[in-house]
């Protein structure tokens, strides 16, 4: 790893550095705060005072942008076009869940109206994607949603947002490895736990040791590493071989068609079986926030980032409805199963055979997602380092590849040690609200973004906004905490007049403070509120353990923010607002010497 451990030789001022290929304490720890135990225990006797000043504190674009990209010394190399934004977009996104999610959400849930569903959760992703496509191009950096939540929200949201999603990541990486596992042991006619290993002394769910998880995980992580364009092309080709086989299955399955298993009781479950299995089906949707942590590697962000992001979601919406309209066509949505919905439709129809183009497709899809997963979690990682508030080892960005080789290393470690041990049923238990949770605050931090300004907005407009937001935001809690509760409608009629009045509110009694330079969602503030509202409802849709989770990886998080990135992150802020003061005095006595001259 790059440990951009360097120090100038002696105080001799003849520019000659040392390198060691060895960590210390200043690439974790580099801060003032933690230069000794005195400075410590001084640090943590100021936490309240410190604790306030970040909770309150918001970056700047030209921070985002300039400052917290020269903390990597390096610059990452601007590779990337509209053209791999969109396979990047669907790579990202279409994996196992097409495969998987399809045959549960019809044969429990929708019917064969898990069309309509599909549909239904297209256009709720759609929303979240066309808030990200306007903080990308306005802030292409590495941090994503991290930055574009530091400079609407401040940096305490943004901590707690960007680490839930890690999190996630890893957990998603880790399951997307052992699935490979899987659909690998049935292209060779195998167990999938053939090819693990059992280890009786270990816990149930956690003694079938997956090596080949390990070792795909580490292929894709040198590939990540080495180059970006290169990563690029492999997923590209990775890509177009996933649809083409989608489209072969598409064609054969149409040929065994019956239009009566489609047509005949289209709605079993009803209109709140259709909203049910829409809840579901969105996290075939998840991976596309990753594309954010590209911005610094595209190379025209104006135009290739909007043509990337929407398309690759138009192109994955259709998709995934055109699939499962096939899968409900070639069976009775009562016969599908729920397990291996296309594999057994294939089999029932006499083309075993097909199950192998399934696996392969499968396979190839679940690769992409590795690699696209691996790509955002280590340049969210990288950005969060900049900011102090994980380890600046992190930040490094590798001069040859220009790549942040460290943080992509570091985080392959830990998607391997939960993928080696953990079985698939544990991880499924995992089921994140992490997503949307931050999918929520970019969309609140999208119209924070375009109705307040510091400095320019007024306080009587702030406490509009406040209010204004708080309806939305308790409007869409409402709505979901009475789907979770009731089966009837009035509440509904409640929560819904609340909802529209404080978006119309929004919009007639507060000037927009802030316009989008080169691409704005439009139609704001209601396409951002109805992603919020989209988001909330289908967080009112996930089980408890899920919230159970959250709540105690966000107790660690807070954990170790009041103890260490608290205080590394305070005296990096400090250190930004010295070098800005002495950049102005600077540029104050070069205008006086002039007005002298």
């Amino acid at each position: 790893m790059v440990t951009g451990i360097e120090a100038a030789a002696g105080g001799q001022g003849n520019g000659i550095r040392k390198r060691s290929c060895f960590c210390s304490k200043e690439d974790f720890l580099p801060e003032e705060s933690f230069k000794s135990w005195g400075n410590y225990v001084h640090a943590l006797a100021n936490t309240k005072t410190r604790l306030t000043d970040r909770i309150l504190a918001r970056s700047m674009d030209h921070q985002e942008l300039e400052q917290m990209r020269a903390r990597s010394n390096n610059q990452m190399k601007k590779t990337l076009n509209w053209w791999d934004l969109i396979w990047f977009g669907i790579g990202a996104v279409m994996g196992t869940g097409i495969f998987v999610l399809t045959g549960q959400a019809a044969r429990n849930d929708a019917g064969p109206a898990v069309v309509i569903s599909y549909f239904i959760s297209g256009v709720s992703a759609l929303l979240s994607v066309l808030c990200y496509t306007e903080f990308s191009v306005e802030l292409p950096v590495a941090g994503g949603s991290f930055s574009y939540l530091r400079v609407e929200l401040g940096d305490f949201v943004a901590y707690i947002a960007a680490g839930n999603i890690l999190f996630e990541y890893v957990v998603a990486g880790a399951s997307v490895a052992r699935s490979w596992t899987s659909y690998f042991a049935t292209l060779c006619n195998h167990n999938p736990n053939d090819f693990r290993i059992n280890v009786p002394a270990l816990a149930d769910n956690f003694n079938h040791l997956d090596p080949i998880a390990v070792v795909i995980s580490i292929l894709v992580c040198i590939g990540a590493a080495l180059s970006m364009k290169a990563s690029s092309r492999f997923n590209s080709v990775t890509t177009i071989v996933h649809l083409v086989v989608l489209v072969f299955i598409f064609i054969t399955g149409m040929t065994k068609a019956n239009p009566a298993n489609f047509t005949t009781n289209f709605l079993p479950f009803g209109f709140r079986g259709v909203l049910k299995a829409s809840a579901v089906l969105f996290f075939a949707y998840v991976g596309f926030d990753g594309v954010a942590t590209l911005g610094e590697e595209i190379k025209n962000p104006g135009r290739d980032i909007p043509i990337g992001l929407i398309g690759s979601m138009l192109v994955t919406i259709t998709t995934y409805c055109v699939l499962s309209a096939t899968l409900c066509l070639m069976q009775p949505y009562s016969q599908i199963d729920a397990d291996a919905s296309f594999t057994m439709a294939f089999q029932a129809a006499g083309m075993n055979w097909a199950k192998y183009i399934v696996a392969l497709g499968a396979i190839k899809g679940m690769t992409t997602v590795l690699l696209a997963n691996l790509i955002a979690q280590a340049r969210y990682f990288t950005h969060i380092g900049r900011t102090h508030m994980a380890p600046a080892i992190l930040a490094s960005i590798h001069p040859k590849t220009g790549t942040p080789v460290n943080a992509t290393v570091i985080m392959t470690v830990a998607n391997c040690l939960v993928a080696l041990f953990t079985s698939l049923d544990v991880l499924a238990n995992l089921l994140s609200i992490s997503t949307l949770f931050i999918f929520s605050l970019v969309s609140l931090a999208l119209i924070v973004r375009r109705y307040y300004v510091t400095g320019e907005t007024s306080t009587s407009d702030r406490n509009k906004l406040i209010i204004f937001l708080t309806l939305i935001v308790g409007s869409s809690i409402a709505t979901a905490v009475y789907w979770v509760l009731s089966q009837g409608w009035i509440g509904y009629v409640v929560t819904g007049v609340i909802w529209f009045a404080a978006t119309l509110g929004l919009q007639l009694t507060l000037k927009q403070a802030k316009k989008p330079k080169l691409w704005g969602v439009p139609l704001v503030p209601w396409l951002p509120s109805a992603s919020i509202a989209f988001n909330v409802f289908i967080l009112g849709s996930i089980d408890v353990p899920s919230f159970i989770r959250f709540a105690i990886w966000t107790l660690v998080l807070l954990v170790y923010y009041i103890f260490v990135a608290l205080h590394a992150s305070y005296d990096a802020a400090r250190e930004t607002d010295r070098v800005e003061a002495q950049a102005s005095q600077a540029s104050q006595a070069t205008n006086m010497e002039a007005g002298t001259s």
